[in-house]
């Protein structure tokens, strides 16, 4: 779809949406899909949009609205309720922490970054780190490729608090998002053990990436296609014995993003299936 975008003068932001199949039953796996536009759109924008979408029904009327001066993506997502996955709670500004001692609150403001713990995949990966915690598991140098909000990154902290932890993203809008995270979740940044490492990177062949390298714990949280792709550059930075958190991917593309990293000498150790997502993780095999 962003290809078909590029040559679109004015063009609108997509923002896409997954109805929650928990909250309407009778829209489950179904999506939906806001276009702003910083103008009226015309008929044929219209047209254009409706071709972008092959499931949308033939006698479905695209509605043009106008609307005020606003920040709309974020406003969107500004009704988020508070999410609960092991040990951690995640909230917006507006709505409460956990008074649970036992919980580590999380507040991410709603924004354009993903991963405000509301996605099943997200939400997978906070639960996937609990479970690790809680087996005894160890991780002494962290990675969370693609972090958006830095939420993942957090939680790890969170449960190995000496261990050097480094986040990455392509998106470079992350990094201030991510600093601002931080400052609220009294989250350290910084080069040292304890502390967080953010850099906007295009793939793990980044030098700073490089530098830190190798990890005993990634996560990416990303989306099927690059996962696979990246799959041998995950491999080579990841410590023999090294654990692997993936997600991002529907339940009907876990086959092949696990046969990837067989490849590359994992093998897969646990699943969670939420909804259409499934979250694996994997440990590399230790013969190197």
């Amino acid at each position: 779809m962003v290809s078909e975008l590029g040559d679109w003068d004015d063009g609108p932001t997509l923002v896409a949406t997954e109805v929650d199949e928990y909250a309407d039953q009778t829209q489950s796996g179904s999506w939906r899909v806001d276009a702003y536009f910083a103008r009226r759109p015309s008929k044929a924008d219209k047209n254009r949009l409706a071709g972008l979408l092959p499931t949308l029904a033939p006698d479905t009327a695209i509605k043009a609205e106008k609307l005020h001066d606003e920040d709309w993506v974020t406003l969107s997502q500004s009704g988020l309720e508070p999410i609960s996955a092991g040990r951690f709670h995640v909230h917006t500004p507006e709505t409460p922490a956990s008074d649970d001692r036992a919980i580590r609150n999380f507040v991410i403001p709603a924004g354009l970054a993903f991963g405000t713990g509301h996605h099943h995949t997200t939400h997978g990966c906070l639960e996937m780190l609990d479970r690790m915690k809680r087996k005894g598991m160890i991780a002494r140098s962290i990675i969370d490729v693609g972090t958006g909000t830095g939420l993942l990154a957090f939680a790890a902290m969170h449960l190995w608090p000496r261990a050097y932890a480094t986040a990455s993203d392509i998106d470079a809008l992350c990094g201030p998002v991510v600093a601002d995270n931080a400052v609220a979740n009294r989250v350290e940044t910084g080069q040292r053990p304890g502390a967080l490492a953010m850099f906007i990177a295009d793939g793990l062949d980044d030098a700073n990436l490089q530098r830190r390298a190798p990890y005993d714990l990634v996560i990416a949280n990303i989306l099927a296609a690059p996962l696979i792709e990246l799959a041998p550059d995950i491999g080579a930075v990841t410590l023999s014995q090294g654990h692997l958190i993936l997600a991002g991917l529907l339940n009907t593309q876990a086959a092949a993003v696990s046969q990837a990293y067989r490849r590359q000498g994992f093998r897969v150790c646990e699943r969670i299936v939420r909804g259409d997502w499934t979250i694996l993780r994997l440990r590399k095999r230790g013969w190197e």
